[in-house]
């Protein structure tokens, strides 16, 4: 038996209030340092929590907003994620169907035999024309899928695909910003017949009626066309999943994997789910809960529900534009230095990794990686020691109001992890009024947007941790 073993999502801490560009309720807003690669790093690690990394022999990544046009984000989020390096790594991209289409060739992966277990990564952060109707609606996230054969909470029963070629929403390599057709063309003539044409034809395949489904998972442009789409096909509005466009906006790629994620934080064993996505064309599949939901219900993870409810509304439209690099921000001045590809390669284990060493004569945990233990000395007995997911508290603390940043002050720490171990780091999602010594922090993977307009940086992009305040201690 194959299928979904566990599950994770990521929304960010920001939201903006929808009433500031003439909408309702609120967007996820990436900070200005995040993009889709580390969301889906902070979903994979929420759908890796407390298992062993060491079984997951690949990793796809979807997106419809990757940050290369030739370089894989695939393989820096698994780095990211402490995945073994020899695992497959592929990227999916060009559709808003590619979550989906992720999903469905990692299980057809595992089902085949060249892999015992994959994750599915899909996350985006879609740009918009300021004051479009697009702006109101998009919203950016992350989900994490981990496909594999033993201890399977979901599993596939069928699917069913159509395509349809139609430029109803597009961008191409120029365009800053997402296209679309008039509103009515792209819902009657795409949106609305693929929908119902891949729904359609699973439910024939598979001989369903509506009433057979638990709960039906619609990607949806909007706040409503999914329950038109569930009512067109004979669904009550009691089994259709809120896409909740209204609290987080539409997520792209990540939408429909997100909400399949909300579903199952409430689904229980012998439900049977409908899932459906959009893009040029539709994807759809019955999917069966079995026993093993509890266990992922039960474990801890933040998933959509801790997600949602940690949050920080912003009103400030003139921020939200400086972190979408809409409108430029200050840039450093003076002498930089130039990036060397030589350099960032031999430091990729503890930047992109976050591993330090474990001295193994006396136990004394270290980073950066060390050579010689400072506690007892030895020399050359280190082991490589993960400071993924490791709790720390706040030693000490610096804010520099001069450096210009899309976010004032910049604040360096220094935390002491639980367990062992002491890292200098900038600080992210950083609250002025709550900042305090011993203040509880994990570390988070992100980007330095500013150092990346420095011309010597060769147009690479800079990722590595950053320290931030729990997201389960934020205030609702």
């Amino acid at each position: 038996m194959v299928g979904i073993t566990s599950y994770g999502a990521y929304v960010p801490l920001f939201r903006l209030d929808k009433k500031v560009i003439g909408g309702r309720g609120e967007k996820a807003v990436a900070h200005y340092d995040e993009d889709n690669i580390t969301m889906a790093v902070a979903a994979v690690n929420d759908c890796l929590k407390g298992l062993d990394r060491s079984a997951v022999d690949g990793l796809y990544f979807a997106t419809t907003t990757a940050p290369y046009r030739e370089h894989m984000g695939a393989v820096t989020a698994a780095m990211a994620s402490d995945l073994k390096q020899d695992i497959y790594t592929a990227e999916f991209g060009n559709s808003l169907r590619s979550g989906t289409a992720a999903l469905k060739a990692a299980i057809d992966g595992v089902k085949s035999g060249s892999a015992r277990s994959m994750v599915v990564a899909a996350a985006d952060c879609r740009p918009a024309v300021p004051g479009s109707a697009l702006e109101k609606n998009f919203g950016d996230g992350a989900a994490a899928l981990l496909i594999g054969e033993e201890n399977v909470a979901v599993t596939l029963e069928d699917s069913y695909s159509v395509y349809n070629e139609i430029y109803d929403i597009w961008r191409n390599e120029r365009d800053a910003f997402v296209r679309t057709w008039e509103d009515r063309f792209s819902v009657e003539r795409g949106y609305l017949p693929s929908m119902h044409e891949a729904v359609s034809g699973l439910m024939k395949k598979g001989n369903y009626k509506p009433a057979d489904f638990a709960k039906v998972v619609f990607y949806s442009p909007d706040a409503r066309r999914g329950a038109q789409v569930a009512k067109n096909l004979g669904f009550e509005a009691g089994q259709v999943q809120d896409p909740l466009v209204n609290n987080m906006g539409n997520t792209g790629a990540a939408s429909a994997l997100m909400l399949l994620v909300a579903a199952l934080e409430e689904a229980r064993a012998g439900d049977l789910i409908l899932l459906a996505s959009y893009g040029n064309g539709a994807d759809a599949f019955a999917l069966k809960v079995t026993e093993q939901i509890e266990k992922i219900q039960g474990s801890g993870r933040m998933g959509m529900k801790g997600y949602l409810a940690s949050k920080r509304i912003t009103t400030d439209y003139l921020k939200y534009l400086r972190w979408r690099k809409i409108i430029p921000i200050e840039q450093i001045a003076g002498p930089h230095a130039a990036y060397s590809a030589v350099a960032a390669k031999r430091e990729y284990d503890r930047n992109i990794s976050i591993h330090g060493t474990k001295c193994t004569a006396c136990g004394y945990v270290q980073y950066p990686p060390q050579r010689v233990c400072i506690n007892c000395h030895a020399r050359d007995q280190m082991e490589p020691y993960s400071f993924l997911g490791k709790e720390g508290k706040i030693v000490t603390y610096n804010m520099d109001y001069i450096t210009p940043s899309a976010e004032v002050p910049v604040t360096t720490t220094e935390v002491d992890f639980i367990g062992g171990g002491r890292i200098q780091s900038y600080m992210t999602e950083v609250d002025i009024d709550k900042i305090t010594i011993d203040l509880p922090v994990e570390m988070t993977f992100r980007r330095y947007p500013l150092w990346e307009e420095i011309s010597l940086r060769q147009g690479v992009y800079i990722y590595f941790w950053k320290s931030v305040p729990l997201r389960s201690s934020v205030a609702k």
